[in-house]
C-alpha cells in the first residue's frame, strides 16, 4: 500500500482530496478557497510540486509566467478585471505561507481597501 502525498495542494491537483475546482489544465489548478477573505477568493497553483516562490529556479520560468497570467484570464472570466483585484504570494513562515506549496490568492468583488499592517 502506497503512502498518500502529504502535500495538500498536490493531493487537490492529483483529485485524491476534494476540492471547489473552477478551473484546470495541464499544469495549473485553480479553486475556491476555504475560508475566503471576499466574496471571490481563488487559490492559483501548479500542478507540479514547488513548495514555496523562494524555492522556485529557472526551470520554472514558463510555469510563472503561466500562473500570472491565469490570474488575469480568472479576473477577466470573472468579471472583476476593470474593477480590480489583489494577488497575494505568501513565502514561507514569516510570510503567512501556510501550505507548503506555492500558490497565488485571488481575491475580488468588493472593495478591499489598503492591506492591514501591525
Amino acid at each position: 500500500m502506497s503512502t498518500p502525498n502529504p502535500c495538500l495542494f498536490c493531493r487537490i491537483s492529483e483529485k485524491s482530496l476534494p476540492a471547489d475546482v473552477v478551473w484546470e489544465d495541464d499544469d495549473i489548478v485553480v479553486f475556491k478557497d476555504i475560508h475566503p477573505k471576499a466574496p471571490i477568493h481563488l487559490l492559483i497553483i501548479p500542478k507540479k510540486h514547488i513548495k514555496s516562490l523562494a524555492d522556485a529556479d529557472d526551470n520554472d520560468e514558463a510555469i510563472l509566467g503561466k500562473l500570472l497570467l491565469t490570474v488575469k484570464n480568472m479576473a477577466a472570466k470573472l468579471g472583476i478585471e476593470a474593477s480590480g483585484y489583489r494577488t497575494i504570494i505568501n513565502t514561507r513562515s514569516h510570510g503567512g505561507q501556510e501550505i507548503d506549496h506555492l500558490h497565488i490568492h485571488l481575491l475580488g468583488g468588493e472593495p478591499l481597501g489598503p492591506m492591514r499592517s501591525r
